[in-house]
């Protein structure tokens, strides 16, 4: 019996020459990583198991949430994950200056490359799959444990094959396409298991594109995602780190408990309508309806926050004006993509459509600051999860869409067609 892409990484992960789902296996680590949420509670329980790190140059810490801290205990936490990573030597800190969004800043800084066995403290993890590259979301008891051995227990998750077919039209990017995919699956369509990306198509899609993709694997409640290794994939890989790495593509015989089929050119603009990621509508379905009006757009995050999602919306709001009723706010994902902003001249866009542009930070995503929701408020988000109180008030209301439609609906203040912007 074969193996998936998944199974194979686990495997050697575990030195085990084979393993099936739900097999429960030890492995061994390549990267363990936390933010000022998630790190701060683990450390106590990191002191009870070690008093030094299993190794300085694969643990890495990025306080992203509540940064540049927004209150006395967002500053507590930041101080606690700084002395602790001062103290311990290591190599892969990085804040205020140097920071940026954790899952747009790990790849971009090469920690993270093809083959390699991932844990984070926070879900959206598995946006390293874009990578080839086993990744996952754990809990702070796993990444303490993570930090002082280098180890951690799984159980290998079953698959789901998700062949990709066609090429993507105009307006439709990686958000659209995993929007469309969560609708037809559910957010529990891939509870536990492995989403596996491969097909004709994956040459369609950029490595941004992929990103977002693998990172809302958990929105449909999957253990990790996983693309295909091409040459898309060497290339961002060898531009962007030194480290060795190894490809894995799934057997002829492996087992997969379902094939999902996506032809991108049926893809249209597609944005989730609140509380669920899977509440998918596409663009034609809203403009059937009555006019959406909002209060606020957010273009950002480590969904939508790379340089092709800041042009993408930037090429929107070109020559446009937002509504004087909407606040709109960018987050570049990294301190390099907002120096690309500003040598391209995005921000210049940007701030004269009448946005304002924000430091790189998980900020508003999770109702953490730079944009919190009060009641009754309707928001457009590049972000992931649009859960009852995930951004501010529990009576205000998220729509999940992409960078481009997220700037149609700023501009024309309710939901709106990017295709209809001149």
């Amino acid at each position: 019996m074969g193996m998936t892409m998944t199974q194979k990484i686990l495997a050697g992960a575990a030195g085990l020459d084979y393993v099936e789902a739900g097999q429960l296996i030890l492995a061994d680590l390549d990267v363990v990583m936390a933010n000022d949420i998630t790190g701060p509670m683990a450390l106590p329980i990191f002191f009870k198991m070690a008093n030094k790190v299993f190794d300085k140059d694969k643990v890495v810490l990025v306080p992203d949430h509540f940064t540049p801290n927004k209150d006395i205990k967002s500053a507590e936490n930041a101080k606690a994950i700084r002395e602790f990573s001062y103290s311990q030597g290591l190599t892969h800190y990085y804040e205020i200056g140097q920071m940026g969004v954790e899952h747009a800043l790990l790849p971009e800084k090469g920690i993270v490359v093809a083959g390699e066995c991932v844990i984070g403290a926070d879900s959206h993890t598995c946006t390293y799959g874009a990578l080839n590259a086993f990744s996952t979301g754990v809990g702070t008891t796993d990444i303490a444990s993570g930090i002082a051995t280098g180890k951690a227990w799984f159980k290998v998750p079953s698959a789901i094959k998700i062949e990709v077919t066609g090429k993507p039209k105009s307006f439709v990017s990686g958000k659209d396409i995993m929007l469309h995919l969560i609708g037809r699956i559910g957010v529990d369509g891939a509870l536990y298991k492995s989403m596996e990306f491969m097909g004709d198509g994956i040459k369609n899609l950029t490595m941004d594109d992929r990103f977002t993709i693998a990172n809302m694997g958990i929105e449909a409640g999957a253990k990790n995602a996983i693309f295909i290794f091409d040459e898309k994939t060497k290339e961002y890989i060898e531009n962007h780190s030194d480290k060795k790495y190894k490809t894995y593509e799934p057997d002829e015989d492996a087992i997969y408990d379902e094939t999902v089929v996506i032809d991108l050119a049926k893809v249209r603009p597609t944005v989730a309508f609140p509380h669920l990621p899977g509440n998918a509508h596409t663009i034609d379905e809203v403009e059937a309806m009555d006019k959406i009006y909002i209060d606020q757009v957010v273009i950002g995050s480590c969904t939508n926050g790379r340089i092709s999602d800041m042009r993408r919306a930037a090429a929107v709001l070109k020559g446009h004006k937002v509504d004087s009723k909407v606040r709109v706010m960018i987050l570049p994902a990294t301190q390099k993509i907002y120096k690309e902003c500003l040598n391209e001249g995005l921000v210049d866009i940007f701030i004269d459509a009448g946005c304002s542009f924000n430091t790189p930070s998980c900020g508003p995503c999770m109702g953490g600051h730079m944009g919190v929701l009060a009641s009754g408020e309707k928001c457009v988000s590049t972000t992931n999860r649009n859960f009852v109180g995930r951004m501010g008030h529990v009576d205000s209301l998220i729509y999940l869409a992409s960078p481009e439609v997220a700037a149609a609906s700023a501009i024309k203040g309710y939901i709106a067609n990017p295709e209809h912007i001149n």
